[in-house]
């Protein structure tokens, strides 16, 4: 890593026998593929919703803010939620919880729009708790391991956004309902994932080093942070990228380049794989180059990719943008969580921070797009993400990790 991007000591934590850390490993894998393959299997039928509710691109943005209310309500409860019943027990929970609000949009849709708009702020309120518990188990692991492994998890959630993207491309193309489709994917999902969080590590493990990380005064002060408001802004611009993606770019791939629904969610399936790759590939260009410049490049790159896809002649080329824009917005959210970890003592409010403020792009997000897609077609609307990227590549340098203390011995390396 440069000189300009020091490594920063973290403190031990008590000892976990080496069989039950890589069980750990498992069951974390286990809880980020099966959030992005419940995510993204619904987010793979949006079109065909749209469809039958006869939805505008402005009401379609309305609904879809549905999501994001229940996880920004989901934020604030999550950290005393994870410190009282433990990461295990609360993505076990969310799990449900997120099962059964897919279960309430699956029915529901051949009702009316109400039992959706129910049924998706389960589904958001499920995500939201379930993302922060999970992250908190990877952060545990990653500690027991003694080296970096969370670019990893974040890679497995867009493994599973890849799968269930191309599941849902193939249901499309076979004419499964979508009641049929997601029925499966609530219940099979709920299963998996309680059963998964049996490997995790217990909390308690990692928590005795130190047990200020959950305290109340550790989140406020990070909130007048400068560094960790600053990492936010750049968390949200990238979380706004991923989160336009996945609501969006199927949707425009049909309606902007009049393609078959099943071309539009093999574009949506494109894009995810990109950024796949880029999560799982990145860990070694963060350690040879370091964040700073490797986010800038990424960024780059992911405004190109936005840019092309929007203003490309022919569907041919805005599949390659589409492959551009996810890699390019691989890393920016796994690497701001681990900015805000820099410190452990002060990890959990700073990350706490720092993904409630990521999260407002999933608030605000769907909506403007819808009502700018409503003046300016949907996929026009879309130069939104470019704009967005520009804004946080101005200011990546907050990511760089902060100089340890005169005399500390670094432990590990971060990215």
């Amino acid at each position: 890593m440069p000189p300009s991007e020091p490594a920063v000591a973290v403190a031990p934590v008590s000892p976990v026998p080496p069989q039950e850390v890589r069980a750990g490993v498992r069951g974390t894998y286990v809880a980020f593929i099966g959030s992005g393959f419940a995510f993204a299997s619904w987010a793979s039928r949006i079109p065909q919703l749209r469809d039958h509710l006869h939805l505008s691109p402005g009401e379609l943005g309305l609904v879809l803010f549905a999501i994001a209310a229940g996880s920004l309500v989901a934020l604030p409860l999550a950290g005393p939620v994870v410190h009282r019943l433990g990461s295990r027990r609360t993505v076990a929970a969310m799990a449900a919880v997120l099962a059964v609000g897919l279960a309430t949009v699956a029915v529901g849709y051949l009702g009316g729009l109400i039992p959706v708009v129910a049924g998706l702020f389960l589904l958001g309120f499920g995500n939201g708790a379930w993302d922060v518990a999970m992250n908190v188990q990877g952060a545990l692991v990653e500690r027991h391991l003694g080296r970096s492994i969370m670019p990893r998890f974040h890679a497995g959630y867009s493994l599973g956004t890849v799968a269930g993207a191309l599941l849902g491309a193939l249901m499309v193309a076979l004419r499964v309902p979508v009641t049929a489709h997601l029925l499966v994917v609530a219940v099979g999902v709920g299963l998996v994932v309680c059963l998964g969080t049996r490997l995790f590590v217990h909390d308690a493990a990692g928590m005795q080093a130190h047990p200020e990380d959950t305290g109340r005064r550790s989140a406020l002060a990070a909130w007048r942070e400068p560094r960790t408001l600053l990492i936010g802004v750049v968390v949200l611009a990238f979380a706004f990228a991923e989160g336009t993606g996945n609501d969006w770019i199927s949707i425009a791939t049909i309606d902007g380049y009049r393609t078959p629904a099943a071309v539009g969610t093999l574009d949506f399936a494109v894009f995810l794989s990109a950024m796949t790759l880029g999560r799982w590939f990145g860990p070694g260009l963060l350690d040879r180059y370091g964040r700073v410049l490797v986010l800038r490049v990424l960024a780059t790159l992911g405004i190109a990719g936005t840019l092309l896809f929007v203003f490309a002649p022919v569907a041919p080329l805005a599949f390659a943008g589409a492959v551009l824009w996810g890699a390019g917005i691989s890393l920016g959210f796994p690497v701001g969580m681990s900015a805000g970890a820099d410190e452990p003592r002060l990890a959990a409010g700073r990350v706490s921070v720092i993904a409630s403020v990521g999260y407002c792009a999933f608030l605000g997000g769907p909506p403007a797009v819808g009502f700018l897609g409503d003046h300016l077609t949907v996929l026009r609307a879309l130069v939104a993400v470019a704009v967005l990227l520009a804004i946080a590549m101005s200011i990546i340098g907050v990511v760089a990790p902060p100089r340890a203390p005169a005399g500390a011995e670094p432990a590990q390396r971060t990215r």
